[in-house]
């Protein structure tokens, strides 16, 4: 069974930091994109960041480059977001998701499973 279980979300100051962590297993870690989406209240859910865990090729939301950094540990099947000088606008709830195919996007509708989410909240 596919599990994704985040950590790390909390509230914030603008310009503090957060470390998201998300634990994965039921699925070979070193195979697929593994991507953090996130979902402010009214508005779509958008790809944050993604990363082939096979080649470390990443990707970032021109909002979020240059003070997000996404990582993934294959030994603990865990990949991270460090999220650095967070502004209201970053608060959200982050969800971290998998989609068992070879494919290259950070599109949310193109993943398949997701962990339950947790809060980010960045007060000014």
């Amino acid at each position: 069974e596919v599990q994704l279980v985040e950590s790390g979300g909390g509230l914030v100051q603008a310009g503090g930091s957060l470390r998201l962590s998300c634990a994965a297993s039921g699925f070979t870690f070193g195979d697929y994109a593994i991507g953090w989406f996130r979902q402010a209240p009214g508005k779509e859910r958008e790809g944050v960041s993604c990363i082939s865990t096979s080649d470390g090729i990443t990707y970032y939301a021109d909002s979020v480059k240059g003070r997000f950094t996404i990582s993934s540990d294959n030994a603990k099947n865990t990949v991270y977001l460090q999220m650095n000088n967070l502004k209201p606008e970053d608060t959200a709830v982050y969800y971290c998701a998998t989609v068992l195919l070879r494919l290259w996007s950070c599109r949310p509708d193109e993943y398949d499973y997701w962990g339950q989410g947790t809060q980010v909240t960045v007060s000014s």
